[in-house]
């Protein structure tokens, strides 16, 4: 069994942080995906890529890997740099597009 460990990013279409700021541990799929032939779904035999573990930090969700004895990979995130513009450097001449 292999892990992965991270911080999701913030949907495209939204502009707040909701739901970023927790850590979740993931199963990496042992099997790959294959179209089922009555119905046409995507399925897999593997169960264990359907379970996503939520934790607060990022050291929690460490610990029950190792409590459990799972492999993981930890993706860190990078970090978002807001930089402050004022509404009037939008109708700036010669601003850099």
């Amino acid at each position: 069994m292999h892990a992965r460990i991270f911080q999701p990013s913030r949907a495209t279409t939204q502009s707040a942080l909701g739901k970023t700021r927790e850590w979740i541990l993931e199963y990496e799929p042992a099997t790959a995906r294959r179209p089922e032939s009555l119905m046409g779904w995507t399925s897999s035999a593997d169960t264990l890529n359907q379970i996503r573990i939520h934790f607060p930090t990022r050291e929690e969700a460490i610990a029950y890997a190792e409590r459990h004895g799972v492999e993981y990979n930890v993706q860190e995130t990078a970090i978002r740099r807001i930089r402050p513009k004022s509404y009037t450097d939008r109708f700036r001449l010669g601003r850099p597009n």
